[in-house]
């Protein structure tokens, strides 16, 4: 379990991350979103142990990581630009690691050069973004890391890239509960392969949710009436946002499933349909709900 406690963060004097409050369990793909400047990478590099907090704790089960020897072994982050030697190849970039990570396993890095399909003894500098950051998760997996801390991770990859990243990660996590925190604005890669979310707005925590609660609490609903649609259904249920479109009605309602399907049903419409929504559409709504302005959070 990774444990974030009262974290607060300045430089010179500017506050980056205020009162933070984190737990992320075991084997739990965690996406972390937010703003530009909202804190996410002083977050990160908090629990990468790169920055030391001003107070608070950051722990890894139960042991603080900043200067922890032993904890940090057992973590590999991948930056938003992931850095190798200066005319370092695969290769020697994994020698590297081999020689500071004890739970490097050869074994894995040779099958995984069966799925990045490029070689191991060309200079990395030479290669494109693309190939760089398949690399760098080739070196990362290699390490057998507990805990996985990626920024805007899927950036330059291809969709067949992307798709054998995204199953590689699943896979780890799978069999011997890696612990993935992600951070990206690509709500379609968290929606993708996160259970759980935080949003991050002007260093605090906003909202923390599982991503299936999260879903389950609010719902998009389409729906057209013979004559005027009923007053009292804005008064029955809580609306956090309601449209027309021609003759139908949009409306994103808060609330249990049953509970609104029950509520509309008694109102006789001749049409009514629950549609899926997306993460990005419940952020909206769910930002709209506690007064944040979405341009805020969200780009």
């Amino acid at each position: 379990m990774i444990e974030m406690i009262e974290i607060n963060k300045a430089f010179e004097k500017q506050e980056a991350v205020k009162n933070v409050n984190m737990t992320i369990n075991k084997g739990s793909i965690y996406g972390l979103i937010g703003s530009n400047g909202a804190g996410k990478t002083t977050i990160i590099k908090l629990l990468a142990g790169i920055y030391r907090q001003d107070s608070g704790e950051v722990r890894l089960e139960g042991n603080c990581i900043y200067e922890n020897q032993a904890i940090k072994q057992k973590i590999f982050y991948i930056s938003d630009q992931p850095y190798f030697f200066p005319q370092y190849t695969v290769r020697q970039m994994a020698n590297f690691y081999k020689s500071i990570y004890p739970l490097w396993n050869e074994s894995r890095f040779s099958k995984l050069a069966e799925v990045f399909d490029f070689s191991m003894n060309k200079k990395l500098h030479s290669f494109s973004k693309g190939i760089q950051r398949q690399a760098a998760f080739w070196l990362a997996l290699s390490t057998m890391p507990e805990v996985l801390i990626l920024d805007e991770p899927m950036d330059g990859l291809d969709p067949v890239a992307r798709r054998k990243v995204k199953n590689l990660l699943i896979q780890d996590v799978a069999d011997r509960e890696m612990t993935i925190l992600i951070s990206s604005h690509n709500l379609r890669e968290i929606e993708d392969i996160c259970d759980h979310i935080g949003i991050l707005h002007q260093g605090s925590i906003l909202l923390e949710k599982d991503l299936d609660d999260l879903k389950s609490d609010i719902h998009k609903v389409q729906l057209a009436y013979r004559g005027e649609t009923p007053v009292h259904l804005g008064q029955q249920l809580p609306m956090l946002h309601c449209e027309r479109r021609g003759s139908v009605l949009v409306c994103i309602i808060r609330g249990k499933e049953d509970e609104i399907i029950n509520a509309i049903k008694q109102t006789r419409p001749v049409i009514f349909d629950l549609l899926p929504l997306t993460l990005e559409e419940i952020f909206i709504y769910e930002m709209g709900d506690i007064g944040y302005a979405i341009k805020n959070i969200i780009v």
